[in-house]
């Protein structure tokens, strides 16, 4: 065996190595491609084999821009017109340049077959500001390590296969002999290959042609989700690189966009302020199709969920049967339910623009005389959201430094639920009321553990996440009896909702570009206020204005989404998903990708988006775009000038 792999050993000129090891690289990207598809199969059900061959054609071209990027001090190294790039020991740097920096992209594209999974969309440079505030990385990464080995072993074989094929063909030379030839035929190789380079980097050679970018990918595909199979993850780190990818639009003139859609509410109440207490939970990864209340049609009427609490809070409650996030992540969650900003992109507070003033629950209601805080048992400073609070203008913030007992700590990610629920409870019958305070879970996370002493308790489903469900609906259920019998409980509204849905998915529709943002929003009110089910649409902007409107707020302020008790605006939802924008109004979902529009859909009568009807409503869809360029063009452009509250008006 021995003799037949070194058998297969070549050695040859300078520029057809260079040529091998290129090609290598793109196979191996490919290889990252076809695993990418194969660990997420189920999100990009209903490909075809002409699909296929489409998409992978298409994604060559955002391949070769990253390998010659990654390639680039190996590509210098082996063009220089010198000697000495035939050395031995250069290149011995130059094989150990390819593996260290190809290993890297490998990686990145491998790590996507897993975390995919939790955004939906090819990870991106915000990534590395998203856990910049984590201190507890390395048992966080030895965690992943262990959970998802199956994917290490992918990255592993991949790197045997890079490092054999790549021992198989060496250089050899110089084989010009006359220095003049050498030297001279040497530069004119060097000039036309830097060119090459060029155009493949920028995606063309045409002084037109700007240099490719993410939403580049659109050309290849036939619906919108295909557009994270035709990239790779080294592509997505280095276009969105110290980029904020948002730019001021002009689809109307500033004259005529308010008219269409404005962010500014100036209450016209005749009620006079009701100062009650106000308490928003945000649970971790909490999809609706845990809820039984939701999902009566499921498996034949029999679906029972993992949330009897909340199902049980429900039917006492304002819910909606078409509720939404506005985005995958939670740091988009967090500003979408406290502060009414959507994310489109780039997390808000990750963006350049996350010092601006902003509106939140907390800013508008400290001057009215409210107590403000904000709870979250991770360890501070955890995914930046302190530092979020704190713009947003929250007085007290309690992580776990303040909760004060590690020992109570899953060892990752934070404290228990159900004993952080308990120290906020207790902690709220210490504040002067009226209070405003939210509350953001931890357990329902990844690796998915519950308390030993719950262990025998919860027996979970066919999901992983489903015990933790249970645990945290429990952790909930012990938090309200404890409140109930505070002082302040009967003056008080709740919402509950989620930051965002879970990776784990049970039912297909929750694969869907609507399904990917179903999440409960619920108003609960002890007094009996707030009750039934609505049909509107609602999402995770439409809280913080329906809170001030319930509690008859009287002053102007600006946020995205609507009031859903005084504005009898048209409901509508508003997020972003796979490089392209997402509005749905009535019955349907129209994505739209900055110029123009790719998808429509049913989303009601056609759950599983079969149908996509671009182009064949036309009444609906200009309507709808209409709308959609209007809210882009406000969150842009107000984003850029600090224009988020109403005295920057």
């Amino acid at each position: 065996m021995f003799t037949l792999l070194e058998g297969l050993k070549l050695r040859g000129n300078i520029y057809i190595v260079l040529a091998f090891r290129l090609m290598l690289a793109m196979a191996l990207y490919t290889l990252c491609r076809a695993g990418f598809y194969l660990f997420n199969a189920d999100y990009f059900a209903g490909l075809h084999a002409g699909d296929f061959f489409r998409i992978f054609l298409g994604g060559l071209r955002f391949d070769l821009t990253a390998v010659l990027y990654t390639n680039a001090l190996v590509i210098l190294l082996m063009i220089l017109p010198f000697p000495f790039r035939f050395h031995r020991t250069c290149e011995t740097v130059i094989k150990w340049i390819y593996f260290i920096f190809n290993g890297a992209a490998i990686a990145a594209n491998v790590s996507d077959f897993i975390y995919f999974r939790f955004t939906g969309r090819r990870t991106t440079a915000d990534v590395f500001r998203q856990f910049e505030n984590e201190n507890n990385m390395g048992s966080l990464w030895l965690r992943f390590f262990a959970d998802y080995w199956y994917a290490v072993v992918c990255w592993l074989a991949l790197i045997a296969l890079m490092v054999w094929l790549y021992n198989r063909v060496k250089p050899h030379g110089p084989m010009l002999k006359n220095k003049l030839m050498f030297y001279s035929s040497g530069l004119i190789m060097m000039l036309v290959i830097v060119y090459l380079v060029i155009g493949g980097i920028r995606g063309g050679f045409k002084h037109s042609t700007r240099p490719i970018t993410l939403s580049n990918a659109g050309e290849y595909v036939k619906d919108p989700k295909e557009i994270s199979l035709v990239l790779n993850t080294p592509f997505a780190l280095m276009r969105t690189m110290g980029k904020t990818q948002i730019q001021k639009v002009a689809y109307y003139p500033e004259a005529v966009v308010d008219t269409v859609y404005s962010p500014v509410h100036i209450p016209h109440d005749t009620i006079p302020f009701q100062p009650k207490n106000v308490v928003v939970i945000i649970l971790e990864s909490f999809s609706k199709e845990f809820f039984g209340i939701f999902n009566h049609d499921k498996e034949n009427g029999t679906y029972m969920g993992y949330t009897p609490f909340l199902d049980s809070l429900s039917q006492h409650s304002l819910t909606f049967q078409y509720s939404f996030a506005n985005g995958r992540k939670s740091i988009d969650g967090l500003p979408s339910v406290i502060s009414s900003i959507p994310s489109l992109g780039v997390p808000y507070f990750l963006s350049p623009y996350s010092g601006n003033k902003i509106n939140s629950l907390a800013s508008l209601l400290k001057p009215k005389g409210y107590t403000t805080s904000f709870f979250h048992g991770a360890p501070n400073g955890s995914m930046g959201f302190q530092a979020f609070m704190n713009l947003a203008g929250v007085d007290q913030y309690y992580g776990m430094t303040e909760y004060g007992n590690d020992d109570d700590s899953d060892g990752i990610w934070g404290i228990w639920d159900d004993k952080f629920f308990q120290f906020h409870a207790n902690k709220l019958n210490e504040f002067k009321q009226p209070f405003m305070s939210a509350i953001f879970s931890v357990s329902s996370h990844h690796p998915f553990k519950v308390p030993a002493e719950y262990e025998a308790r919860f027996k979970g489903g066919p999901l992983v996440i489903h015990r933790c469900i249970q645990y945290t609906d429990f952790s909930l259920k012990k938090f309200f009896q404890q409140a109930s019998t505070m002082p302040w409980f009967k003056n008080t509204v709740f919402v509950i909702t989620a930051d965002h849905t879970s990776s784990e998915i049970q039912f297909p529709e929750s694969r869907t570009a609507w399904g990917y943002y179903s999440v409960p929003v619920i108003f609960y009110a002890p007094d009996g206020s707030l009750s039934g089910r609505s049909e509107e649409l609602t999402e995770q902007i439409d809280i913080m204005p329906s809170i001030l409107g319930y509690l008859h707020f009287d002053n102007p302020y600006v946020a995205f989404g609507r009031d859903i008790f005084r504005e009898p605006k048209e409901p509508f939802v508003f997020n972003y998903k796979d490089n392209v924008y997402q509005l749905m109004e009535g019955d349907y979902l129209l994505q739209f990708n900055g110029s123009r529009s790719v998808a429509l859909y049913n989303f009601k009568m056609d759950k599983l988006e079969q149908h996509n009807l671009i182009n064949t409503l036309p009444g609906i869809q200009a309507r709808m775009e209409t709308r959609i360029k209007a809210m882009i063009q406000q969150y842009n452009n107000r984003l850029i000038d600090n224009r988020f509250t109403y005295a920057a008006q």
